[in-house]
């Protein structure tokens, strides 16, 4: 029987529990007013404690192989924050977590928790589209003073503009599963047919300009 990758299993997982859901013949609205045959809620997932579990684990087995200088964990808000917090308990680390904006009140933060100057950071994500919410973290952990060994997420969509992105900003950047190995367990399940696959692959070339 033939071993099944991480990226394979993690795929599974996330389709089981619809925290992937595909519908080319129906798409959704994101948020950004694209057009998708993709939505991602990787959030459910915490509702599952064997597949809460399962990322916990890998998320900080590769921070452990890959980042072994690592001092805090860095949670990407809202959406990674008890992803990050897992993973920093998990290695017994430093937690904290960096907002969108700063807080409107208060202290104004951007970082919540104590970061201290000199930290070795990973900055844990749920979803990686664009790269932009994303790299926005590593350039307020720079900001503080910190050095970001690299980042891990649970998906990323693969889009060209977020690897140009982090290819400039210099973040090495692993994740459990991507767009492609998603479309290929959807396909063995059945979930998906082939005649689909053309469609969500052309999605990815052009988001922002697919179905208009």
């Amino acid at each position: 029987m033939q071993m099944r990758t991480l990226e394979q299993i993690t795929a599974q997982k996330l389709l089981k529990i619809h925290a992937v859901k595909l519908q080319p013949s129906n798409p959704f609205v994101w948020a950004s007013g694209w057009k998708s045959p993709i939505y991602c809620d990787n959030r459910k997932t915490l509702s599952y404690p064997e597949i809460r579990s399962f990322i916990k684990l890998e998320l900080s087995r590769i921070v452990m192989e890959r980042y072994d200088g690592t001092t805090a964990v860095a949670g990407v808000a809202t959406g990674a924050i008890a992803q990050g917090a897992m993973v920093a308990s998990e290695l017994n680390l430093p937690f904290v977590y960096v907002r969108s904006t700063p807080k409107g009140h208060g202290l104004e933060n951007l970082i919540e928790g104590d970061l201290k100057p000199g930290s070795k950071v990973v900055v844990v994500e749920d979803l990686i589209s664009t790269g932009g919410s994303s790299l926005k973290a590593v350039d307020a952990i720079r900001n503080a003073g910190c050095d970001v060994e690299g980042m891990v997420a649970i998906f990323t969509y693969g889009f060209p503009i977020a690897k140009k992105a982090f290819l400039e900003s210099k973040v090495d950047c692993t994740t459990l599963c991507d767009y492609d190995t998603i479309l290929d367990e959807a396909l063995r399940t059945g979930y998906i047919k082939q005649s689909d696959i053309k469609t969500l692959q052309e999605w990815r070339k052009a988001p922002d300009e697919w179905c208009k």
